[in-house]
């Protein structure tokens, strides 16, 4: 292995706190929207989303305030974006609104903000313009279209045999059961990973962006830069393992890619880390939400159930309705204003795609889910622009073939409960969903 491969990670102040454990701490027990005065509103608190009560809050933003401002110690100066029409502005305008600082929160400018990553090279999200384009090309084969037809054979037999082995008559969690493990399954298949460790992806794209509590996922930042580290070291064990026999894995192309075969694992931490949460919690939170939003809305469950051909349309409305991350950031690279407000050069803008899944002046009856919704594919839950997400038709495809098998055979999935949500203002996902399921 090389000296490089294992290189330690940057270490992290355990005392330090997060942008966004600074706001779930100070909101535990925030108002309703309609209490608080405008300034105080802030939709980044956690707690809102763990307790699905984000939807008022961005319905007034949207309706009072569309670019509203906020300010924390942690993370200084930002702006909410929340109508439609503003996050494809600022998507569209990459030279003034960058992605190279960032996509999540981050800590003030100019601030010694410790970070799990290694600062001399960030994911491909991270950056703008040529070094962008240079590396995702270089993964951009694996969800090509002609790989995505070979791959549809072995996503739809795994998905028939988890369905098949399912219990009828009695509760288990969907979550666990069904999303992770299709999800795991489809990641370890894109990067060669060894499979009896495959939920060892789970575990890395759980901690990436979670807020460290009592009891929670990890429960301080020490112990979330102990389990990366542990991640680049596997990694750069199968770095190197591909650098002597390359496949058409995900990890090959990295090694070998023209824009990337010069980085080591632990530099090349931010691609994997994208590509893992990007392959995991987004489509895994998918998968769920469309079992969640079935059973509540049981009169679009049963127009599936008439008409199983409804599965294509109803694709891209639970993407929609579900929206599994619920924001990205953009920082202002100069002075300048959006819908009237001054934005400061490195202002941090949160572009709130959840928010714009739901602008009633783009999508009727916004919080209702419609399978037969005509605009529906017009959804921000993918992005917009150079950073549209690569990985869309899988996640498509995958959603599709798992509601194909479950209406050939079952008459229903039932939630048993309410289901448990992630802890998160940014992952808009599931952690325990109790269901039932009749065979037909």
């Amino acid at each position: 292995m090389s000296a490089t491969a294992t290189k330690p990670l940057r270490p992290i102040a355990t005392e330090s706190r997060t942008p966004e454990q600074e706001q779930a701490e100070k909101g535990r027990d925030v108002a309703a929207a309609r209490d608080l005065a405008l300034e105080d509103i802030n939709p980044l608190n956690a707690h809102l989303f763990r307790e699905n009560r984000w939807q008022d809050y961005f319905e007034r933003l949207r309706n009072e305030d569309p670019v509203h401002f906020n300010e924390l110690e942690s993370a200084g100066r930002y702006w909410s974006v929340t109508r439609y029409e503003d996050i494809k502005t600022v998507s569209a305008e990459w030279e003034t609104f960058s992605s190279a600082k960032g996509i999540t929160l981050g800590f003030r400018p100019g601030s010694d903000a410790p970070s799990l990553f290694p600062p001399s090279s960030p994911s491909f999200i991270s950056q703008d313009g040529s070094g962008h384009d240079e590396q995702r090309k270089t993964v951009q084969p694996s969800v090509a279209p002609r790989h995505l037809a070979k791959l549809e054979s072995i996503i739809r037999e795994r998905t028939c045999r988890v369905l098949d082995s399912l219990p009828e008559g009695e509760t288990f969690d969907w979550v666990d059961t069904v999303s992770i493990e299709l999800t795991t399954m489809m990641l370890a298949t894109l990067f060669d990973f060894p499979f009896e460790d495959r939920r060892k992806l789970t575990r890395w794209s759980d901690i990436v962006f979670a807020i460290p509590e009592p009891g929670g996922i990890v429960e301080s930042q020490e112990q979330k830069r102990d389990e990366m580290q542990e991640c680049v070291e596997y990694f750069s064990l199968l770095w190197e393992k591909r650098r002597e026999q390359p496949g058409d894995d995900l990890v090959s192309m990295l090694v070998h890619g023209e824009a990337t075969k010069h980085l080591s694992a632990a530099d090349h931490l931010g691609n994997l880390l994208l590509l893992i949460v990007g392959g995991n919690d987004t489509t895994r939170n998918t998968m769920s939400g469309s079992v969640h939003a079935l059973d509540q809305f049981p009169d679009q469950y049963d127009k599936l159930v008439a008409d199983p051909g409804l599965v294509k349309k109803m694709v891209p409305e639970i993407i929609r309705w579900q929206t599994p991350l619920s924001y990205m950031r953009r920082t202002a690279t100069r002075d300048c204003e959006l819908a009237g407000k001054p934005i400061q050069k490195n202002d941090q803008l949160l572009l709130w795609y959840i928010s714009a899944n739901r602008d009633e002046d783009v999508f009727e009856n916004a919080n209702a889910l419609d399978i037969e919704r005509t605009n529906a594919a017009r959804h921000l839950s993918f992005g917009w622009g150079p950073h549209f997400c690569m990985g869309s038709r899988l996640a498509e495809l995958q959603l599709r073939v798992l509601w194909e098998e479950i209406l050939g055979r079952f008459e229903r999935i039932e939630a048993q409960g309410e289901p448990e949500r992630t802890f998160s203002s940014f992952v808009k996902g599931y952690t325990y969903l109790p269901v039932k399921i009749t065979r037909k």
